[in-house]
C-alpha cells in the first residue's frame, strides 16, 4: 500500500502512516478475495468489481463493495472501497442523538425529583433524633441522615457534571494518559492495560476535566467488565469527514476503550446510555449517562459496539469544538 486518502483512513480506522508499505494480506483478514480482485485487475488491465466483501481491517469488521482499476502508465492499482453499512451508520447516529437529548432531560428531572424529598426525609430524621431517649435508638436515625446525605451528594454530582464546558486547547493524549495512570493504580495485576495511540493527532478544543471524567467512566466500566483477568486497550484515532448530529466535520478525534469482557447484554443494548440502566447489581446506572452528557456538551458523542470477547466504547470529539452551554 503506497497511499491512503482521508475517506479510506476514516473507513478503515487507520492512518496513512500505519499502512504505507504494508501488503493487503497484512491489512485485511481474510484477504483472499481482495487479493484475487487486485491480481485479476492487474492481469486483465480492466476495472474489476467485487460486492459484499466482509473483512476485518485492524480493529474494524467491515462490509464493503470493492473496485480495483489499473492506473494508466503506472505499475500500481487504484483500489476503491465503499462502505455498505453507511445507511446503518447514519441511522445509528440519529438514534444516539435522540438518546443523548432524552437522557439529558431525564437525568435532570430525576435528580430534582429525588433531591426534594431527601431534604424533607433528612429534616424529619433530625427532628425524630431529638425526641428519642436513648443513644442506641439514635443510631437508626443517624443511618437515615447519613444515607440521605449520600444520596444528596450523588444527585449533586449528577447535576454538577451538567455544567457549561470551559473549553481549552489540549492534546487528547493528555486525557487518555491521565485515565491510564488512574487505572494502573486501581486495576487487578491480572488485567493487561494496552495503549494504542495515533501520535499524529492535532489538538482538540473542549473542557479537559469533563473529558477526563467521561473517559474515566468508560474505562472503569471496562475494568468492571473484565473482572480480575482481562485486557483493556486505550486507543486514539482521527476520523476524516465524519458526521455528528447530521453535520459533517472535516476532522473528528476518537478516544476509545476496548475490553475483552462478556459484552453488553442484548436486553440493555438499546438503553445502555439511559439513567439507572445497568447490568450490575452494584451499579448505579449513571456512569454512561453522565459520560454521554459530558461529551455531548462538548459537541461530541459516545458510541459503542459489543459482542462477547470484544466491546469498544468510542468517545468522538470534533476538532473545531462545537460544545453547547445549555
Amino acid at each position: 500500500m503506497s497511499y491512503l486518502n482521508d475517506a479510506a483512513e476514516n473507513l478503515l480506522g487507520m492512518s496513512e502512516r500505519q499502512v504505507i508499505g504494508r501488503t493487503i494480506e497484512s491489512l485485511a483478514q481474510p484477504a483472499d478475495e481482495l487479493v484475487k480482485l487486485c491480481r485479476r485487475a492487474l492481469r486483465t488491465g480492466l476495472t474489476i468489481g467485487l460486492r459484499e466483501l466482509s473483512a476485518r481491517f485492524g480493529e474494524r469488521e467491515l462490509n464493503l463493495h470493492c473496485q480495483a482499476a489499473p492506473i494508466e502508465g503506472e505499475p500500481g492499482l487504484l483500489l476503491e472501497l465503499f462502505d455498505t453499512d453507511r445507511d446503518r451508520t447514519i441511522r445509528r447516529e440519529a438514534e444516539i442523538a435522540a438518546q443523548r437529548k432524552l437522557s439529558r432531560q431525564v437525568i435532570r428531572q430525576l435528580a430534582h425529583e429525588v433531591k426534594n424529598p431527601l431534604v424533607g426525609l433528612r429534616g424529619a430524621a433530625q427532628l425524630l433524633e431529638r425526641q428519642l431517649p436513648g443513644a442506641d435508638l439514635k443510631d437508626y436515625t443517624r443511618v437515615i441522615i447519613d444515607e440521605a446525605d449520600r444520596l444528596a451528594a450523588m444527585v449533586d454530582s449528577v447535576l454538577s457534571t451538567g455544567g457549561a464546558p470551559v473549553p481549552a486547547d489540549f492534546n487528547l493524549h493528555e486525557v487518555t494518559e491521565r485515565v491510564a495512570n488512574l487505572l494502573a493504580a486501581e486495576i487487578s495485576p491480572g488485567i493487561e492495560l494496552v495503549r494504542d495511540y495515533d501520535p499524529s493527532l492535532p489538538s482538540v478544543r473542549a473542557d479537559q476535566s469533563q473529558m477526563i471524567q467521561a473517559f474515566l467512566n468508560l474505562a472503569r466500566n471496562a475494568t468492571q467488565a473484565v473482572g480480575k483477568d482481562g485486557r483493556i486497550v486505550l486507543r486514539t484515532r482521527a476520523l476524516h469527514n465524519h458526521p455528528i448530529d447530521g453535520e459533517q466535520h472535516r476532522l473528528v478525534l476518537s478516544a476509545e476503550v476496548e475490553d475483552n469482557g462478556p459484552g453488553v447484554s442484548a436486553e440493555l443494548a438499546g438503553t445502555i446510555f439511559f439513567p439507572l440502566v445497568t447490568g450490575r447489581n452494584s451499579g448505579t446506572g449513571l456512569g454512561l449517562t453522565i459520560a454521554q452528557d459530558l461529551v455531548s456538551r462538548n459537541g461530541g458523542y459516545i458510541e459503542y459496539e459489543s459482542r462477547p470477547g470484544r466491546t469498544v466504547f468510542r468517545m468522538r470529539l470534533p476538532v473545531d469544538g462545537t460544545g453547547d452551554a445549555a
